[in-house]
C-alpha cells in the first residue's frame, strides 16, 4: 500500500510502545506525508506493521485524537483519518499551555513583562499599517467601559485583555495573532493578576486611549511609547508588592 512508505515503521522499544507508535504517525502528519483528509491504515494493518497488538494500536490512536490530529468517521466509507486543525482549536490548545507552562514554573514578573513588551511591541507596525474601523470601533469601546465607576477589578482586567487583543488583530496576521495568544490571553491577566489591587485605573485607561488614537492616526511612536508606558507602569507597580 502507498501508505507504508509513509509512516516511519521502525523497530519499537520494549517500553511506551503506544507512545512510539502515536510519535510515528504525528511526525508523518506535521512532515505532510500523511495529508489533510488522508486515511490511515486499519488498526489490523498498524499492529502487523508495528508488530504490536490492536489494543495498543487503539491507545496510541487515542493519543492522537487527544492532539486533534486525527477524527475516526463510522460506516462504509469510515476509518480514521488526518484531522484539518482549525485556528479555534490551536487558539485554545496554545492557551491552555501557555497558562500551565506560566502557572507550573516559577517565572518572575520582570521577566513576563519584557516578553509582552517585546512581542506585542513588533505587532504595532502592522496594527498602525493595517488597522480598520471595527477594531478601532472594538478599542474605544473597551476604553469607554474601562472608565465606567461601577466596573469591577474583574470585569476591567477581562476589558484589559480584550484591548489588547484589538490591537494585535489589527496587525491583520493570522499567524501573528495566534503566536500572541501565550502573551495577551495568558501572560497579561498573571500581570492583572498581581498588580489590579494597587493599580490606578484610571491611567491604564487613559494608555489605552493614547494608544488607540496613535494607531487610528498611524503614529507609530506615540503607540509604542504608550505600551511602553503601561509595561513600566505595571512593573513598578509589581516591584512595590514584593
Amino acid at each position: 500500500m502507498e501508505t507504508n512508505t509513509k509512516i516511519q515503521y521502525s523497530v519499537l522499544n520494549k517500553q511506551g510502545l503506544a507512545k512510539q507508535i502515536s510519535d510515528a504517525i504525528r511526525e508523518a502528519i506535521l512532515e505532510g506525508r500523511l495529508l489533510v483528509d488522508e486515511r490511515l491504515p486499519s488498526e489490523h494493518d498498524l499492529a502487523e506493521r508495528f508488530g504490536v497488538s490492536r489494543p495498543t494500536v487503539r491507545e496510541a490512536l487515542k493519543r492522537l485524537a487527544a492532539q486533534n490530529l486525527i477524527r475516526t468517521r463510522r460506516g462504509a466509507t469510515g476509518g480514521v483519518f488526518v484531522n484539518r486543525v482549525s485556528w479555534s482549536e490551536a487558539h485554545d490548545t496554545l492557551l491552555t499551555t501557555s497558562t500551565l507552562l506560566l502557572g507550573m514554573n516559577e517565572i518572575d514578573f520582570d521577566t513576563v513583562a519584557q516578553a509582552r513588551l517585546q512581542l506585542e511591541g513588533a505587532c504595532l507596525p502592522l496594527a498602525c499599517q493595517h488597522r480598520e474601523e471595527s477594531h478601532l470601533v472594538l478599542m474605544q469601546k473597551e476604553v469607554d467601559l474601562q472608565r465606567s465607576a461601577k466596573l469591577s477589578d474583574e470585569e476591567f482586567c477581562a476589558s484589559d485583555v480584550r484591548f489588547h487583543r484589538a490591537v494585535v488583530d489589527a496587525a491583520a496576521n493570522p499567524i501573528l495573532s495566534f503566536q500572541m495568544v501565550g502573551i495577551v490571553e495568558a501572560m497579561q491577566p498573571l500581570m492583572n493578576m498581581l498588580t489590579y489591587q494597587v493599580r490606578d485605573r484610571s491611567r491604564v485607561s487613559d494608555w489605552h486611549e493614547q494608544m488607540m488614537i496613535a494607531i487610528k492616526q498611524q503614529d507609530l511612536e506615540s503607540t509604542q511609547n504608550a505600551l511602553v508606558a503601561i509595561c513600566a507602569y505595571m512593573t513598578e507597580l509589581a516591584s512595590m508588592r514584593r
